[in-house]
């Protein structure tokens, strides 16, 4: 009963969400003396859609907890001795429950959108509310009909089936909803968008409130990517940290648009400059998280991150993505005449630097649009099966990314609408020479001898020192009395702080991605207790076999002693672990940190008199990878509480529009 509960608010949801589409358009047709009561109308009934589809997805983490395997999908993807937490995580890890977890928060937003967006304008907000909507219609009505989650089955069996081993990990568990958040965070911008250009209200204020939500899923798409990439690294067993799988790539193209977007919404916001870019930057961005949608689900890829093999609801998929941008590109060039070029400012400027950015951005996701659909297309035109894979897109984003990163410290230091490069590399020359030197040093003292390897590691420092420089030179450090100075540097915008995180972060990610490129040692060999093996210095004994017995779950250990120059450091365990239901076997690496590095150990299979094949690397500053990420994250989240600068700048707004009059 509970179960047809949940479809029923599911249903109740589809509903709210057409009558919110058909209300919410109105402001199209009916006199501005009607916007009030259909904003009203609109804003409750997002509120309401959410609460419904709330209800209906909190009741299927209910039945998965509870183990009712006469519902298909708990059946299909869990099992009544899994842990609770893994129970819980099943239900977004298969195809129906993921889906409903996207319209979830797809409604979320557009509820949160009415509650928290009363300054917008009747008539655009109301518009904004509708296009959520219709993305509710089609993806609720796509569940409805195609991928019910709520589905019984006729004779009810006593045990289900467990959830795919490789998906029982922390990690994986809190992977999809990040990212989730992240694709369909880039809907609120769309919807924007979609209501901007119907209403032809694209100005600073409209910027102005893009721009949060795009920095929120901008935030949340960073820790999903981030965290995905270190689960492939220690759960599939070999060792490194990005591949460049389509499934991958399908999570870097909406990232790489969200970051041309957010820039692109400072500029428009600070100097009125690019509106007509900014609003196609919203577009692509959301349609390339309905694309990832569409990839994961329509069986033309073959992934330990797919979430379903069907190629009739792909089809269906498919053709909303392409109702959907369709309809958004066809306005976007019937109005794109209607915006206003505002904002004129010289090349050399704060807004040339981030016009320039955008572009190299742009460039770098159209190069990895093409080496990740390219295959697929010649594959279904009936072609001969191509592979493009990491050498492609090392040889074509790598080149592309460096520029874009060294000038990345100089762009922040030119002033809005003209700026000096002269004195703009007269202030960073410490920066470099700091940079530089630093770079020397560890070089002398480390003994190895990349140079390209180094040139990445001085790239990274030139971030980390630029992005503190800057906040630095913000505070008139240096110009003013230290005690002054660092009052200013307190009383900062959080904002500030934001940007400067984020920028550090991606320096740290280059360190540590220069580090395992050049440096990482591997050595594999086939071992017994009692046995050594050296890697970089430490050596590793085979001290002992235990056999462990899990929640679900059986594994053989090897325990591996760790020293370096006679000194014990620890233990190191790694597995084979086999999973009683599917008999599924999975890999359990052994980490050990060291230095901001870590030795990673991941055992073969056990052979005859306990021997088995042991792959151990070595991996220098291999933390930084995701520290750099993780930085980025919080860097947005806390530029997303810096209310005071945002309340700051709309007076500024205010202010130039009544000069103005």
């Amino acid at each position: 009963m509970l179960a047809e509960f949940g479809q029923f608010t599911l249903i109740l949801s589809f509903f709210v969400a057409l009558f919110q589409t058909t209300i919410g358009l109105l402001p199209l047709l009916s006199s501005p003396l009607h916007h009030v009561n259909l904003r009203n109308a609109t804003q409750r009934a997002a509120k309401l859609q959410a609460i419904l589809i709330g209800i209906s997805f909190a009741i299927l983490l209910i039945l998965f907890a509870s183990s009712d395997f006469s519902i298909k999908i708990i059946f299909e993807h869990s099992h009544s001795l899994k842990p609770l937490f893994f129970k819980l995580a099943a239900t977004w890890g298969n195809h129906e429950g993921s889906i409903l977890l996207f319209a979830l928060i797809i409604s979320l937003l557009g509820g949160f959108l009415a509650l928290f967006g009363r300054k917008l304008d009747d008539k655009f907000i109301t518009l904004s509310l509708a296009i959520q909507a219709m993305l509710a219609v089609a993806i609720i009505g796509f569940i409805l009909f195609t991928s019910n989650p709520f589905e019984r089955l006729f004779i009810v069996p006593l045990e289900g089936n467990n959830l795919n081993p490789l998906l029982q990990d922390w990690a994986l568990a809190i992977h999809p909803p990040l990212l989730y958040l992240g694709y369909v965070g880039l809907s609120i911008p769309f919807s924007f968008a979609i209501a901007a250009l119907l209403t032809e209200q694209i100005d600073e204020q409209w910027a102005k409130w893009v721009r949060p939500w795009t920095l929120f899923a901008w935030s949340c798409l960073t820790g999903g990517i981030a965290l995905g990439s270190y689960w492939a690294y220690y759960e599939l067993g070999w060792g490194g940290f990005w591949f460049w799988d389509p499934v991958e790539n399908a999570s870097l193209m909406p990232w790489l648009a969200a970051t041309a977007l957010l820039h692109s919404a400072i500029v428009m916001e600070k100097r009125g400059a690019l509106g007509s870019w900014t609003i196609l930057l919203a577009i692509i961005a959301f349609g390339l998280s309905l694309l990832g949608t569409f990839l994961v689900r329509s069986g033309i890829l073959t992934s330990v991150h797919a979430f379903a093999v069907d190629p009739a609801r792909g089809l269906v998929i498919l053709g909303i993505l392409f109702y959907f941008m369709a309809g958004a590109f066809s306005l976007y060039a019937f109005k794109s005449g209607h915006i206003k070029q505002r904002g004129i400012f010289a090349p050399i400027s704060r807004e040339g630097a981030l016009l320039l950015n955008n572009l190299l951005i742009s460039v770098m996701l159209v190069t990895v649009f093409v080496g990740t659909l390219y295959p697929l297309f010649i594959d279904a035109i009936g072609g001969s099966k191509l592979s493009v894979g990491a050498p492609f897109f090392n040889q074509t984003f790598i080149p592309l990314a460096v520029p874009l990163l060294i000038l990345l410290p100089i762009g922040t230091m030119l002033k809005w609408k003209r700026g000096d490069l002269g004195e703009a590399l007269r202030l960073l020359l410490w920066v470099f020479f700091a940079s530089f030197a630093a770079v020397l040093i560890f070089y002398y003292l480390s003994g190895y001898k990349s140079i390209m390897a180094w040139a990445g590691m001085l790239l990274g420092i030139w971030l980390i020192f630029g992005a503190l420089f800057e906040i630095l030179y913000s505070a008139r450090f240096g110009q003013l009395q230290w005690h002054i100075a660092l009052r200013r540097l307190l009383n900062l915008r959080r904002a500030k702080f934001a940007v400067m995180c984020a920028h550090m972060g991606v320096g740290i990610m280059v360190l540590g991605l220069a580090a395992m490129s050049a440096w990482r040692v591997e050595n594999i060999k086939d071992m017994t207790i009692g046995d050594h093996m050296t890697i970089a210095g430490f050596e590793l004994e085979f001290d002992s076999i235990e056999n462990v017995t899990g929640d679900n779950y059986n594994e053989i250990v090897g325990n591996f002693l760790l020293s370096k120059d006679g000194e014990a450091l620890g233990v190191i365990k790694t597995s084979k672990r086999r999973y009683l239901k599917r008999d599924t076997p999975t890999t359990e690496v052994g980490l050990y940190n060291h230095n901001l590095g870590q030795i990673y150990v991941a055992f073969g299979q056990l052979g005859e008199d306990n021997k088995v094949q042991l792959r151990a690397y070595y991996n220098p500053l291999v933390l930084f990878i995701w520290l750099g990420p993780l930085i980025m994250m919080l860097g947005g989240l806390l530029s997303l509480t810096d209310r005071q600068g945002r309340k700051i700048r709309l007076t500024k707004l205010n202010n130039s529009e009544v000069e103005n009059e």
